[in-house]
């Protein structure tokens, strides 16, 4: 089956459909969802809004809490998505649907949600302060605001290596794969485009209150090698981008494609640790 592009990238693209990938992706989403929950404060009763819910990661994790008199709105751009999320629910009413963008929530009624969660969402956004007045427009009075965003700006200026690991001898072949990430990674656009200050400024623009972000930085931190070479290669960072497999083929030789190939699959082989760079928001508002 086809499906669009995010769905085919949070269904398949993401993990390069390979189930050891997923496994070791795992601790950390969940902990993004922790944290996304911990903020919104969902009490039982509650309607929360979960925007651009993907398969579901922050909204079915919602529904745990809303008890059986609260409901979740799922709401995203993709169909495919939404259909993902309707058949992971089985009919359970307290969910309901809603193809929407982030600063378009036009199916969403004034004042009528108690909690809007969202979980990168806003680095596909071009239009992010109007995601902020669309998030203030729906709440009610005293709702709750909570927002994780990877913070892309940091991360691009410190970092020329390939998925967390040394480029040595093939510095120069990684740099030829990462030019054909340059249109997505582009300066002037929605993932780079703003950092952890302008995410406080857009929530104080919509009329937010009692405005908390908390910012953690991982700077060249070891963790263990990253996984098989032939399941990595497979593996695109976003929905916008190709695939590291696909990034190689267009830009490199076939006997440069085999140097860079050896020399990763070499470094997964002696258990040379990876090192992580990456920066992350949390935001949590009120609508007083």
């Amino acid at each position: 089956m086809t499906t669009d592009k995010w769905a085919d990238w949070l269904l398949s693209r993401r993990d390069g459909g390979d189930e050891d990938l997923r496994r070791r992706h795992a601790p950390e989403l969940l902990a993004f969802r922790a944290g996304v929950l911990k903020r919104a404060a969902i009490r039982e009763g509650d309607t929360v809004l979960d925007v651009g819910a993907g398969d579901g990661l922050i909204g079915f994790g919602a529904l745990e809490q809303v008890s059986a008199d609260g409901r979740v709105i799922f709401s995203d751009v993709s169909n495919d998505l939404l259909d993902e999320c309707r058949r992971r629910a089985g009919g359970d009413p307290r969910c309901s649907f809603v193809q929407a963008a982030a600063d378009d929530l036009a199916g969403i009624a004034d004042r009528s949600v108690d909690v809007v969660t969202t979980r990168s969402v806003l680095i596909y956004v071009a239009r992010k302060p109007a995601a902020f007045a669309e998030f203030f427009r729906v709440l009610r009075p005293g709702g709750r605001l909570s927002v994780f965003e990877p913070i892309n700006r940091f991360m691009a200026g410190h970092s020329a290596d390939l998925l967390g690991m040394d480029a040595g001898p093939v510095a120069d072949l990684v740099a030829k794969v990462r030019g054909a990430y340059a249109a997505v990674d582009a300066d002037d656009g929605p993932m780079l485009d703003f950092d952890e200050r302008d995410l406080l400024s857009f929530a104080r623009g919509a009329g937010f209150t009692a405005i908390a972000l908390d910012y953690r930085v991982r700077l060249d931190v070891p963790e263990p090698a990253p996984g098989e070479w032939d399941a990595l290669k497979r593996t695109a960072p976003n929905p916008l981008a190709p695939t590291y497999e696909e990034a190689m083929a267009a830009t490199l030789t076939e006997e440069e494609r085999d140097r860079m190939e050896a020399h990763f699959r070499a470094l997964i082989a002696a258990g040379v640790p990876a090192r992580r760079t990456m920066a992350t928001a949390f935001l949590r508002a009120v609508r007083a």
